[in-house]
């Protein structure tokens, strides 16, 4: 087995090929936010609820040593910064690479390209020099990667999947677009797994839910979602709850009722 598939099998085979990837990397970007405040005791709520994997940046992963309770979950490193102090806020630059990972005890990179824009063409070319990178040190990359102001457009979401597959991208995050139907034919024209991005925060939890099981109806690998995870007001609750739910051992009805309380009890 290459180091590649050892480390992939740690982020998906773990669930039977599914997984639940949650980000916090929200913070170069937006600052401080609700849920992520301190960043070790949101990666402890996302253990406890079976997370497979947190997204996150160097000087946070520097840090997880400190804390022997964290080192029992995979990290994926992300190298991708904005700010949204800047004037472009899309426009993200690179700000580590791969054998800084490796040093620092990621199993996987990420990183975050917007198409559309202004700096696309910058972006990707970042995209492929990191993938290059990943592949000389055998390390899983997934692609965060979205069209600007075309979150529901299937035809787009899936140009925008197929980019990241054929740079070399391990897995996949796209925006859903919407519908079962629109969903399957991102997926249609690729041949890595692809998760859905959690976007912004719903207003409530069950909408987010219901958008998470229509698309595992239509295959999807799992999710990789992070402010309507950490700003629940019990994030390792419904973490517990996604994952059960996208390795397919509780149904929505059910998640429902462990969201609502009604079932105390959990699998």
């Amino acid at each position: 087995m290459s180091g590649k598939k050892h480390r992939l099998a740690k982020i998906l085979d773990k669930k039977g090929g599914k997984s639940c990837i949650i980000p916090i990397d929200h913070g170069t970007t937006l600052g401080p936010m609700e849920g992520i405040e301190n960043s070790f005791k949101a990666i402890s709520n996302f253990i406890n609820g079976g997370a497979s994997a947190i997204v996150l940046h160097k000087g946070i992963l520097k840090m997880v040593s400190n804390y022997p309770e964290l080192l029992k979950t995979n990290y994926l490193m992300h190298l991708s910064v904005s700010t949204c102090l800047g004037r472009s806020q899309s426009h993200k630059v690179i700000v580590g690479n791969v054998e800084e990972a490796i040093r620092l005890g990621a199993i996987g990179i990420s990183i975050h390209t917007n198409l559309g824009g202004e700096y696309e063409t910058e972006m990707i070319k970042d995209l492929g020099r990191i993938a290059e990178e990943c592949y000389k040190w055998e390390m899983p990359l997934l692609s965060m990667i979205y069209v600007d102001n075309e979150k529901e457009n299937p035809q787009k979401i899936a140009h925008a999947a197929r980019l990241a597959q054929e740079l070399g991208a391990d897995i996949v995050k796209v925006d859903y677009p919407g519908t079962i139907e629109g969903f399957k034919k991102v997926l249609n024209g690729v041949q890595i797994p692809v998760l859905i991005a959690g976007g912004g925060k719903s207003d409530n939890p069950k909408t987010f839910l219901k958008v998470v099981n229509d698309a595992m109806k239509a295959g999807a690998s799992g999710i990789s979602a992070g402010r309507n995870i950490f700003q629940y007001e019990y994030p390792e609750l419904l973490t517990r709850i996604i994952c059960n739910l996208i390795e397919g051992k509780w149904e929505l009805d059910e998640c429902f009722k462990h969201l609502n309380g009604e079932l105390v009890k959990m699998k």
